[in-house]
């Protein structure tokens, strides 16, 4: 087969591939749309724990009602479908890799994928309740908290990326001893640095509290 063939092929097999893991998107987007509302209702269960009896989220636009919960089902089921979506990125990448780069790659992109999920849920049971549970506690006397719903998702979204990603750290550096980018002993030496760095990224990606910086 000719390079220009072969160029053609791979082209055709990405083409497929990419189609495969949209519609595989849709179809989690559109088995998930009508229970849009109780997903947000599940996402917000955090803060309204922590809301005063009577407290509620509020919508401070006319379209964020039917808009955020719509958010809420997209990013469910890119959730929901990001296994196939990665085992479509494997089909389409495996045949160009050596074996032993095979059994060292396809472990990794499990276990990064398991701990991201990991690190959503130690945001949604552990982090969210005790920085709600701040903020709310820590309101002046006569305040009473009500949030946008569409500020809210926002915050969440922002501290799910953060969380899942701060999870990545160990198959971040096992890679980076696998490839020979970096030698143990180098990891040891500027692990000090590295705590640092650790809580300056925790103080400006988590709210303003000591308690979720270290967390992170």
């Amino acid at each position: 087969m000719s390079d220009s063939a072969s160029f053609i092929s791979h082209l055709i097999e990405l083409r497929s591939r990419l189609i495969r893991a949209v519609l595989g998107m849709v179809l989690a987007f559109l088995c998930l749309f009508p229970f849009a509302n109780k997903l947000y209702t599940l996402l917000a269960q955090p803060l309204l724990a922590k809301l005063p009896a009577g407290g509620h989220l509020i919508a401070t636009s006319v379209t964020t009602p039917f808009l955020v919960p719509l958010k809420v089902a997209f990013a469910t089921a890119m959730l929901v479908s990001l296994p196939y979506t990665l085992a479509q990125i494997w089909g389409f990448v495996a045949p160009g890799l050596y074996t032993h780069e095979k059994r060292f790659i396809a472990p990794l992109v499990v276990v990064s994928t398991l701990l991201f999920f990991v690190g959503m849920a130690f945001a949604y049971f552990i982090v969210f309740p005790v920085v709600f549970g701040f903020f709310v506690a820590t309101a002046p006397e006569g305040v009473q908290v009500m949030t946008d719903i569409g500020n809210y998702l926002d915050f969440v979204i922002t501290l799910f990326i953060a969380f899942g990603v701060a999870f990545e750290v160990p198959v971040i550096v096992v890679a980076l001893v696998k490839f020979g980018w970096v030698s143990v002993a180098k990891l040891k030496e500027i692990r000090p640095y590295a705590i640092v760095g650790a809580f300056i990224l925790g103080a400006i990606f988590t709210p303003p509290d000591v308690v979720s910086q270290l967390m992170f």
